[in-house]
């Protein structure tokens, strides 16, 4: 159902760094780039979800949204946990350490939160048990 999603960015060089590094722990590349508004888009090949890197098309400052975040599904926990990792080392901010929110069990919900340079908010998930 989703095609890609877009954050915005006001320094597409460092932005493109954050994410270059951090994507790639999740064999994501550039798969995209265009010249107006520096519009890049990350994914792991063109028919799966992707996130968008642009400046604002309406040239004012980005920021982020009150309520909006990326959540990326994991294969494992022990994914989740260096991604979150991965993401603060990169300059990202703590936004909830990983661990099980609810219940232990079959269909464990075990989170990560953080914000990336920008303010941006990401989620790394797995569902199912340890």
């Amino acid at each position: 159902m989703i095609g890609y999603v877009t954050l915005g960015t006001n320094d597409l060089e460092k932005a493109h760094a954050y994410y270059d590094a951090l994507l790639g722990e999740l064999g994501a590349k550039r798969l995209m780039e265009l010249e107006e508004n520096g519009f890049t888009l990350y994914g792991v090949d063109m028919t799966t979800p992707s996130i968008a890197l642009t400046k604002p098309y309406n040239g004012e400052a980005a920021q982020p949204g009150n309520g909006n975040m990326i959540a990326l599904q994991m294969k494992e926990r022990g994914q989740v946990d260096s991604f979150y990792h991965k993401g603060l080392e990169l300059g990202g901010s703590d936004e909830g350490a990983p661990g099980v929110r609810g219940d232990e069990g079959p269909m464990a919900f075990y989170a990560a939160y953080f914000r990336d340079p920008e303010g941006n908010k990401l989620c790394a998930f797995r569902l199912g048990p340890a």
